[in-house]
């Protein structure tokens, strides 16, 4: 048994969604989490700047002595990811294999999109991942760069998010495709949107069930699984505005976060 908590990093908001799997998969665990809310998305930027910011990201995150690390980022996850590794022995996931087997499970005409980051489509991961798992089914990737920025300002149920997703969708709707994944953890806060759009009978897969599955496994494989060691505490941290962050993670996480919301500079790591 291992008692030191889990770290888990997004480039803002986005990962809490993964936060609340790991406490329900995963409720003995302490958790310290990161959202560089600061800069914002990731998924605009350079792939030498995702890099840099992941690796200060996981950097931070290994002051507070975590056991293991989830990278909550579709964008860091499939650009970043096999570089972070090398920086240290603390065994790191991302979100992108667990996600990608789940949604090939899923599809039943074989026909999965995939939504996310420009940087996130861009790379391939996803595509990749999933035909590994099944070669026979069609991948229709598509970038819905304006999503994270809704979500993060506070717009996730607007008007104007619907009109956003509409355009990003219908297209994906018109080719038939019975799964989607949410390839960019801010996403799941716009499940209802897409469901609307979509229909009910398009199954939305996010990485926060699979992802959290994947990390118990590999805690109980190398037994640092924590079965109820004291009750678990939970830190986060933010590279720029607490109060918006608290407020908006309190609504997602149905409890009130803001005395354990801190502010870093990231930049010093």
């Amino acid at each position: 048994m291992d008692l030191r908590p889990i770290g888990i990093f997004d480039s803002g908001l986005g990962g809490l969604t993964v936060v609340k799997s790991v406490f329900d998969i995963l409720p003995g665990e302490s958790i310290v989490y990161f959202g560089d809310t600061g800069r914002v998305p990731y998924g605009t930027r350079s792939r030498e700047t995702i890099i840099k910011y992941s690796a200060q990201d996981v950097n931070f995150l290994l002051t507070k002595d975590v056991k293991g690390i989830i990278i909550a980022c579709g964008t860091a996850s499939s650009v970043a990811l096999e570089h972070v590794k090398g920086q240290t022995d603390v065994p790191i996931i991302g979100v992108v294999k667990a996600t990608a087997r789940a949604a090939a499970l899923a599809t039943k005409n074989k026909k999965v999109a995939v939504i996310g980051t420009s940087g996130t489509i861009n790379s391939g991961s996803y595509e990749r991942e999933i035909k590994k798992a099944d070669p026979d089914i069609k991948v229709f990737p598509k970038a819905c760069p304006l999503f994270v920025p809704l979500v993060e300002n506070g717009y996730a149920k607007s008007e104007a998010a619907h009109l956003v997703a509409k355009d990003y969708l219908l297209p994906l709707k018109n080719e038939g495709v019975d799964t989607i994944i949410l390839g960019c953890t801010h996403y799941p806060l716009l499940k209802d949107i897409i469901s609307d759009i979509m229909g009910d009978d398009t199954v939305l897969v996010d990485s926060g069930g699979p992802v959290a599955l994947e990390f118990k496994k590999m805690l109980m494989q190398k037994d640092m699984l924590n079965f109820g060691g004291g009750k678990p505490t939970h830190e986060y941290y933010v590279s720029d505005d607490v109060e918006s962050f608290s407020y908006l993670g309190s609504l997602f996480l149905e409890s009130e976060i803001l005395h354990q919301v801190k502010r870093i500079d990231i930049d010093k790591y």
